[in-house]
């Protein structure tokens, strides 16, 4: 009788219990190993993949928006630019569109097995990262084929990295717990994901909406979070003209509300996860 759980329902909003996610902490390990091994799982090339998608991204953005558009660069070669920018979207981008699924691919578990819900979009943020670190390798190789060294800003990239981390998260906690209930949540994902692409700086510079948009436009533009994690990421790597600071004081402040009201909302659904799965 004494290791027996007894799950009672709560109302209103639910604390986090970072002590039991603490606890659990060998569970969240192993969900974001085996989401990783499960996504490379007979493929030839394996997590080879997580730096051919960087590089084929970088090949056709540097021939659309440069070759074909006419972009500026700001001085630095359009691959560094594009492959600056990468780094962040392709992690946001897949960490979001995973986390929003986490729950109800495990609804197995959710019915039949108790462990904290949050391990679940957690742990797909954490198998993201991996990808991510395979591809900031392969863009220190692309810098010393340029022949470049990063400034000494790079020093706070782990910072605007921690912005898309939480951006992915916030966004993704409110999107698996409606999945739940809403399946249809599924099918807009990726709707959103592809049109925050087209309204991200992640082909082209923020200098170039500026300069060919009016200044109101810019000032929605701006209220993307992902603007200025993509214009941090610039600026660490590439050592461009710093970005606009009080945009990223408001993409952190946007980020943390989206993030805590995701958290909590999460919490207060997840006590019907079962019930409906």
């Amino acid at each position: 009788m004494e290791n027996e759980r007894i799950i009672r329902s709560r109302r209103g909003l639910i604390p986090v219990d970072f002590a039991e996610l603490w606890r659990y902490r060998e569970l969240f390990g192993f969900m974001a190993w085996r989401r990783i091994i499960v996504r490379y799982r007979q493929a030839v090339i394996g997590i080879g993949w997580a730096a051919i998608r960087p590089i084929f991204s970088m090949v056709v953005f540097t021939f659309v928006f440069s070759n074909l558009a006419g972009m500026s660069s700001g001085g630095v070669p359009y691959p560094l630019l594009t492959f600056a920018a990468i780094l962040p979207w392709h992690f946001f981008a897949g960490s979001l569109l995973n986390s929003g699924g986490s729950v109800v691919e495990n609804s197995g578990m959710i019915s039949k097995v108790y462990f904290p819900r949050l391990i679940l979009p957690f742990s797909t943020v954490l198998a993201g990262a991996a990808d991510f670190l395979v591809s900031l390798v392969i863009y220190v190789l692309l810098l010393g084929w340029y022949r470049r060294l990063p400034p000494v800003q790079v020093l706070a990239l782990p910072g605007f990295f921690l912005l898309a981390a939480f951006a992915a998260l916030g966004i993704g906690l409110w999107l698996a717990a409606l999945n739940v209930k809403y399946r249809d949540v599924r099918h807009i994902v990726p709707f959103l994901v592809q049109t925050g692409f087209f309204v991200s700086p992640v082909g082209y510079r923020t200098q170039e909406i500026h300069s060919r948009f009016p200044e109101w436009f810019c000032s929605v533009y701006s209220l993307n979070p992902m603007v200025g994690v993509i214009d941090g990421f610039r600026w660490c790597l590439l050592g461009q003209a710093p970005p606009d600071w009080w945009g990223i004081v408001a993409s952190a402040a946007i980020i943390a509300a989206v993030f805590i009201s995701g958290l909590y909302y999460f919490r207060a659904t997840e006590r019907r996860f079962a019930d409906i799965i």
